[in-house]
């Protein structure tokens, strides 16, 4: 009889081992299930990550290119537009260098006209190009400066010896009462600020008017 209750308590602690068993089972496979779907939704979020970094690197890396180009493309036409404007290395003729003179060319008895002429005396090219400034100074020693005639300058490059040339027109008076008695012509050659003064041409026709009548116009080569 003792024996059979012993047996039958084994029987009833075996049962509630398997029974625990069982259970710890379940338990921990749920635990697994779940840290592994925990790891794989990590795993796409950090696929997901790459590829859009690798996107933003890439699109940077484009808009990076692309500023480039633009920038060295406006640098090329800014260096090209720059050359062509200055002619290389020309610059502007300085009055020491150019030996300036004044002389009648009237075509006619009531048209006046005095050519100016400037010849390159120094050692390099430069350029003439623009409208002198002019000035006619009058026996009573007082000076006017001419206005511009409506024209447009003509690029006029001088190499060493070439000569420019640019007049002053105004209209002659024939009557006998012109006011105006010029003596000199005081000149600043185009982007200069130096002046020379040149005697007033003999047998010029008088001045009909003011000086202010009288206009100058832009420089040109004579070739």
């Amino acid at each position: 009889m003792k024996s059979t209750h012993i047996t039958a308590l084994a029987a009833i602690g075996v049962a509630v081992t398997l029974s625990l068993t069982a259970c710890g089972n379940d338990g921990s496979g749920k635990d697994s299930s779940s840290k592994g779907s925990s790891s794989s939704s990590s795993s796409p979020s950090d696929g997901g990550s790459r590829p859009e970094h690798g996107s933003g690197s890439g699109g940077s890396e484009a808009g990076m290119a692309k500023s480039g180009s633009g920038a060295g493309a406006e640098a090329g036409d800014g260096a090209t537009n720059g050359a062509t404007k200055t002619g290389g290395k020309v610059t502007f003729c300085k009055t020491e260098d150019l030996a300036i003179d004044a002389r009648d060319a009237a075509p006619d008895k009531d048209s006046g006209r005095i050519d100016i002429t400037m010849i390159n005396r120094g050692s390099t090219t430069c350029s003439a190009t623009g409208f002198a400034g002019v000035d006619i100074k009058d026996a009573d020693n007082t000076s006017s400066p001419i206005e511009r005639g409506h024209a447009q300058p003509r690029i006029t490059i001088l190499k060493p010896g070439d000569a420019a040339v640019f007049d002053l027109a105004y209209d002659i008076d024939n009557s006998g009462n012109s006011l105006a008695s010029p003596t000199n012509i005081l000149v600043t050659p185009p982007n200069e600020t130096h002046t020379v003064s040149l005697k007033w041409p003999a047998g010029a026709g008088k001045i009909k008017g003011a000086y202010t009548d009288v206009e100058v116009y832009p420089t040109h080569t004579t070739k």
